[in-house]
């Protein structure tokens, strides 16, 4: 069996939901990070996907483009998630209303 390129779209769309799903359902921030990790990894894949099909170079220079962002998302989002846990002692989103006047 060949692997062509629908496959590995049908790959990225299926994590690319299942991400989405998880943001909407999950209620603890660290998983909701995770689940948009999992969003960017898909987004990811479909550009490696493309680059290889179409011999094209650019997609995966964007891939080094979202993996920057993603590493930067991670190192702020896992600071505020820390001062929210020693603020609050809980990181679930529902609880969190600092920002509400």
């Amino acid at each position: 069996m060949e692997i062509t390129l629908n496959h590995y779209l049908w790959l990225s769309a299926f994590m690319f939901t299942m991400g989405v799903v998880g943001v909407l359902v999950r209620r603890n921030a660290i998983v909701i990070f995770m689940c948009i990790e999992l969003m960017l990894n898909a987004v990811n894949l479909s550009f490696v996907a493309f680059s290889h099909f179409l011999s094209d170079l650019q997609g995966q220079m964007m891939v080094f483009f979202v993996m920057t962002v993603a590493a930067a998302e991670a190192a702020v989002g896992l600071a505020i998630i820390i001062s929210l846990f020693r603020n609050r002692q809980t990181v679930n989103v529902d609880e969190v209303n600092l920002l509400k006047g």
